[in-house]
């Protein structure tokens, strides 16, 4: 497993990072965004799509639990599984054939459900100080091609 760590002052670093991971990131990923409330999950998510040249609103997935972006090279889904309350319901709501090679997946909360594809890049945002901590882990080849180093 490779891992990068990288200190994010404030919401436009986080921004601006999410804006370069946006280079390397290709069809067939999926990605955990990890963190307590507030962390930045969502700001980092902003800086990704706006980063693969997204320019309409980016918006939480919080209360709609995904929300799909067409992108020209694929369908971005962003969900947000804090409001799950059973880690059955990703069974239940229908989500698994957004994971397909042609698809990038960011979540949010995966821990709040079971049956995940395993992520191939894992990033956990921790709070610290003003700003925030990024510590991203490959968990596979595609992923090791979203680190930047």
């Amino acid at each position: 497993m490779s891992q990068f760590t990288r200190t994010l002052a404030d919401e436009a670093d986080t921004l601006e990072f999410g804006q370069m991971l946006a280079a390397r990131i290709l069809a067939g990923l999926t990605i955990y965004l990890n963190g307590e409330l507030g962390a930045g999950k969502t700001t980092l998510a902003r800086g990704i799509l706006r980063g693969l040249g997204y320019q309409g609103k980016v918006k939480s997935p919080t209360f709609t639990l995904v929300e799909v972006y067409s992108l020209p090279a694929f369908e971005l889904f962003h969900f947000d599984f804090y409001r799950f309350t059973d880690p059955n319901e990703l069974a239940q709501a229908g989500f698994r054939d957004h994971f397909t090679p042609q698809s990038v997946c960011l979540i949010e909360w995966p821990c709040k459900a079971i049956g995940l594809p395993v992520a191939d890049l894992n990033i956990q945002l921790n709070v610290q100080d003003q700003g925030r901590i990024a510590i991203l882990q490959a968990q596979s080849e595609l992923g090791k091609s979203c680190l930047p180093y």
